[in-house]
């Protein structure tokens, strides 16, 4: 028992013993530098602990153990005594330090939370919404066009591996194509021109509505060809494609019928139906549709297949997988790409509405006008019914076309003499009234005879006010007049009108306008069977201008006596029968007066 009691206390004196050189390592403390607006802040590391070595009975050896830190321990030795303790403050210590794990993490071999993970990367850039062009940084104008205010974000997202929109769109029209059309090889070109037949490739439209149209065109419309139209709001847009659809539907006398679609994202089909009712058409291949989607626009066009597809308006319709809603830049060029292609491997010519912007220019990128074949913008006065096709673009024919139409209750009629709508009502008027003018000019291939009016008004006020002739061009006159004919205009005040809201474009009309002056200042009424043809030098010479020969012999045509000419173009009219319309050829301005502002007899 003795014994018993002895080694019991020997052992417990050694326990205690052992106990007593039990170390605890001193905490260590590192500087971390963090992200914040106060001072720097000392942060435990997580590798200190507190360290002890026991003896284990069971084994009879020296255990060295490592105690682990408690939530509260961490927080007591993480607080700031610059701070007010609390449970706010707690909370906000609490997202410091996940904030520094994160922070050390990134800077370790790799392992722990957000080591390989990284954010997808955007790009921002302007892109100007009028001409398309992209720049890095925002400017107050688009230093291509110039414009103010259409420079617009666009950011561009990393999609993670999703497929572009030319992806996208590329292979939606490979799907629709017929097969074999994608297997096509480089031919010579003898073997093209071998396999067409030159007379029959353009399909023309027929009536004077169809030929108006087909001489915009270039002679008529070509399988394949994508067309823009443009123009103002509420100028004829619809009502000219319906017009067209239901031409190119019946073919008439030139082809048998064929389906034709138009598709519309502005307007439903009843609405389409109601105006096709009001212009009387009812052709039973005119097919209407309304969605906006591509994808689905050109599938319904596939399972049709139509001589011709029609979009109203390209600003409405979206390619899904493509960036941006309908009508951005990148939804415009995508969708007007797909169309193209469709076009050229399908050989079904398609039209496009394009909407316009304040200046005047069809919206959408630049792009949009150099992606498609031809052109075309369609003009027209508020208060005018006279509507007026031109082609800006059109690499299957001539940009100096004109077609000229008059809007009626049953839509859009073609006009066969436009000089009519350019002369005043009662131009035989002219005969005892000052200040009328005829003038001979040409748009494209077309001669207009068109009536300048001016009015001369002695009195205190010297304004001059013009309206469809070019101010600088007016003063000009003005000037030559007083310098070079002698004409005391300093103290009248001059007014100069087209009829009928026409433009002068070219220096054909100068004569005309002074003429038109000469007129209303001299209280000399012009007779009504004299047209003006010619350019004013600043000398007061008369000029020549182009295509002498064709103006001359339309006003000879249109019934006129006179003709004034410049004398250079005397020669070049030499032997020419023109009918009984006398040629008088005149130098200078002096000349002109005393040649036609002469009393008979």
């Amino acid at each position: 028992m003795f014994a018993e009691m002895r080694a019991f206390q020997m052992l417990y004196s050694r326990v205690h013993s052992l106990n007593l050189l039990s170390t605890k390592y001193p905490q260590i403390h590192k500087l971390y530098r963090t992200f914040h607006s106060t001072n720097h802040r000392l942060i435990n590391d997580s590798s200190t602990a507190d360290v002890s070595t026991i003896y284990d009975p069971m084994t009879g050896s020296l255990v060295t153990k490592r105690a682990p830190k408690s939530k509260h321990t961490e927080v007591e030795s993480n607080k700031d005594p610059y701070k007010q303790s609390g449970s706010d403050y707690a909370d906000a210590l609490k997202d410091d330090r996940s904030y520094g794990n994160v922070v050390k993490a990134s800077h370790g071999s790799g392992s722990g939370f957000g080591a390989n993970k990284k954010k997808s990367k955007s790009k921002s850039s302007w892109v100007c919404s009028d001409c398309g062009y992209t720049d890095g940084q925002w400017w107050g104008y688009c230093r291509e066009c110039k414009n103010a205010g259409t420079m617009k974000e666009f950011t561009e997202t990393d999609n993670g591996g999703k497929t572009s929109g030319f992806q996208v769109s590329e292979k939606i029209v490979r799907s629709w194509l017929p097969k074999g059309s994608g297997e096509a090889l480089p031919m010579r070109l003898t073997d093209v021109n071998r396999g067409i037949n030159h007379l029959n490739w353009r399909f023309p439209l027929p009536g004077l509505f169809g030929h108006e149209v087909s001489r915009v065109l270039g002679g008529g419309l070509v399988p394949g060809s994508l067309i823009l139209i443009g123009g103002d709001p509420g100028v004829g847009k619809s009502t000219l494609m319906l017009q067209i659809a239901a031409i190119i539907a019946e073919g008439r006398e030139i082809s048998k019928p064929a389906p034709v679609l138009y598709v519309s994202g502005e307007e439903s089909v009843e609405q389409i139906g109601n105006r096709a009712d009001r212009m009387e058409i009812n052709t039973e291949e005119l097919f209407l549709y309304s969605s906006t989607d591509i994808e689905d626009i050109l599938g319904k066009a596939q399972a049709l297949s139509p001589r011709a597809l029609i979009i109203d308006s390209i600003q409405t319709v979206q390619l899904m997988g493509v960036t941006g809603s309908a009508g951005g830049i990148y939804q415009v060029k995508e969708c007007t790409a797909a169309l193209l292609r469709f076009a050229k491997k399908t050989d079904i010519p398609v039209f496009l509405i394009g909407h316009v912007t304040k200046s005047g220019d069809i919206a959408g990128p630049r792009v949009l006008e150099h992606i498609v074949d031809a052109v075309l913008y369609m003009e027209g006065e508020q208060y005018s019914s006279h509507r007026l096709l031109r082609a800006f673009k059109n690499r299957f024919g001539s940009t100096d076309e004109l077609g000229v139409f008059e809007m009626s209750p049953c839509g859009l009629k073609a006009v066969t003499n436009p000089s009519e709508i350019f002369l005043s009502e009662e131009h035989s008027d002219s005969e005892f009234l000052a200040g009328l003018a005829i003038a001979v000019i040409m748009d494209g291939s077309r001669t207009f005879v068109i009536e300048i009016q001016a009015l001369c008004a002695a009195g205190n006020s010297l304004s001059r006010q013009v309206n469809g002739v070019q101010a600088g061009r007016a003063d000009m006159i003005i000037s030559v007049l007083m310098k070079q004919a002698g004409l005391k205009l300093q103290s009248n005040a001059i007014f100069l009108n087209v009829v009928s809201g026409a433009t002068l474009t070219e220096t054909a009309g100068d004569l005309a306008v002074a003429a038109a002056i000469c007129s209303s200042f001299l209280e000399f009424p012009i007779p009504n069977n004299v047209a003006f043809i010619g350019e004013i030098g600043l000398g007061g010479e008369l000029r020549m201008v182009p295509k002498m020969e064709k103006r001359v012999s339309t006003v000879a045509k249109l019934g006129y006596k006179k003709c004034v000419v410049p004398k250079l173009a005397e020669k070049s009219l030499e032997g020419l029968d023109f009918g009984e319309i006398e040629i008088l050829a005149c130098k200078n301005l002096k000349e002109v007066i005393n040649t036609v502002f002469v009393a008979d007899g």
